[in-house]
């Protein structure tokens, strides 16, 4: 099973299944097995066979995520059939743009598997709404290079942080799991990575997507508790449960009901990571 609020996902090439366990063995709560960007065109149609040989393997062990080509592409429909005979753990759709796109996955795959759409153009964010309304979305995915692309943005700092901060308002207002941020280009800048993670999470995302095993655990470390967070959210509980319902005051401050709740919030990811 793949962790209920992951916060890491790494891909691998489709055609590299080589690397398929490598990327496993980095620990991501998990792994995305790419058959779009990753696959030159003349390789997708050998890259759909190795996956789908790798996972009639003993080495496949693990819950499957894969991208499929997007639904404009001639490799979508085999794409999904293939997610579909495999039985994966998700379907990670690109460049997502409109509601049919969805109600095909939906249809063609068990009604239990996740989908996740991702936001990469101008036409998925206008309509991020209705997609992350549909049957079976269990968070968006923001495409950002290929949103900057689109819409001929020069940066991803504040050049990006209305698109980032409407991403996460429609994926709570719809009820899913925050929305997972794109990724880091420079692999070898780990400061770099933690700066990035950081900003997405205090910008309300729930995770980010690696493209390289040593990307994984900053980001998981980024997005678990601090001890200092930790201790606090501790003294925070005790104090409420001590008070009884009344008003408490943590370190000198006072501490109402949605500091509580952001309390046992923390407390809650950290058990369910232990687990």
């Amino acid at each position: 099973m793949l962790a209920p609020m992951a916060h890491s996902y790494l891909f691998v090439p489709g055609n590299r299944p080589d690397r398929f366990a490598k990327a496993w063995a980095a620990v991501p709560d998990a792994v995305i097995i790419d058959l779009e960007d990753a696959v030159s065109p003349a390789e997708k149609v050998a890259a759909r066979a190795s996956v789908d040989a790798w996972a009639g393997s003993s080495a496949a062990t693990h819950p499957m995520i894969i991208r499929v080509n997007s639904a404009e592409s001639e490799w979508f429909r085999d794409d999904v059939a293939l997610c579909r005979e495999l039985g994966v753990a998700a379907v990670v759709l690109p460049k997502a743009e409109n509601g049919k796109d969805i109600m095909f996955l939906a249809e063609s795959m068990d009604s239990a598997t996740p989908i996740l759409p991702m936001i990469e153009t101008a036409r998925g964010f206008s309509n991020a709404a209705a997609l992350a309304g549909s049957r079976q979305v269990q968070r968006l995915i923001f495409g950002s290079i290929d949103f900057q692309g689109d819409l001929g943005i020069g940066g991803d700092e504040e050049e990006l942080l209305y698109f980032r901060s409407q991403l996460v308002l429609i994926s709570r207002l719809k009820g899913i799991q925050a929305p997972v941020d794109g990724v880091t280009t420079e692999i070898d800048s780990g400061e770099q990575l933690r700066g990035q993670t950081l900003r997405s999470k205090r910008l309300g995302f729930g995770a980010k997507l690696c493209i390289h095993p040593k990307q994984v655990s900053v980001v998981k470390a980024c997005f678990s508790p601090s001890p200092e967070e930790e201790a606090w959210a501790r003294r925070v509980t005790e104090a409420a449960a001590a008070a009884h319902g009344n008003a408490i005051c943590v370190d000198g401050k006072m501490v109402d009901r949605p500091l509580v709740v952001r309390a046992e919030s923390i407390l809650a990811s950290i058990h369910q990571r232990k687990r």
